[in-house]
């Protein structure tokens, strides 16, 4: 058995390579994406199409998303994405929407005299966001954030569906192959490991946060 894991182990590494890039890729970009579509839902000229991008993004499936991303463009005759990046525009685009949501409850949850303090000592929109509203919305939301994160490593496995090489793709593949059970478990035990770093991450900062409202 040892000697079966660690030949499997280096195909399956290269996939969690590419399941890492998928999701930390689309992290990076989806959360202050999302931040910005939360400040634009103020504007009443861009609020109704926003509102329209956050009711399709979460009112369909994200497997649905990743496929029309790849397959959809590539059957249109526009492939101008590859697999992974395809991947990585969808799992954005989609956690995007969630991100606006949980920023839109942190922004109105900001006491309103907050703004009208800043608006007293003739602080501009943007430092008033940058220094007073931003900082507060970071505080409250980032028990919500922290589990749409973790929500976001297990979503990466559905990549597998366009045939890009993460982890599970590599995991069911060497399954077929060798008809056995153990590259899925060691798929999970991955999982695992990188879903427990970032509970303890939240959780330092969390109790970071918390020391400093105390303070």
């Amino acid at each position: 058995m040892l000697s079966y894991i660690l030949q499997i182990l280096p195909e399956l590494w290269q996939g969690f390579g590419t399941t890492l890039e998928v999701f930390v890729v689309s992290l990076v970009i989806s959360i202050p994406l999302g931040m910005l579509v939360a400040f634009l839902l103020r504007v009443p000229v861009l609020k109704w199409f926003l509102n329209i991008y956050i009711w399709i993004m979460r009112g369909t499936p994200l497997l649905l998303q990743i496929i029309i991303a790849y397959f959809g463009l590539l059957a249109a005759g526009i492939p101008i994405f590859s697999r992974v990046s395809a991947c990585i525009f969808a799992i954005t685009i989609n956690y995007a929407a969630y991100f606006a949501e949980i920023f839109r409850g942190g922004i109105a949850a900001v006491p309103k005299g907050q703004t009208e303090a800043a608006e007293v000592l003739k602080l501009s929109k943007w430092q008033t966001a940058r220094l007073v509203i931003i900082p507060q919305v970071i505080r409250i939301v980032i028990p919500s954030v922290m589990n749409e994160v973790l929500n976001l490593v297990k979503d990466t496995a559905m990549v597998y569906v366009v045939g890009a090489q993460d982890i599970m793709q590599n995991a069911f593949t060497a399954m077929q192959r060798d008809i056995n059970m153990t590259p899925l478990v060691i798929a999970g035990i991955f999982y695992l490991i990188l879903t427990a770093l970032l509970t303890f991450a939240s959780r330092g900062v969390e109790r970071h946060l918390s020391v400093e409202r105390r303070a």
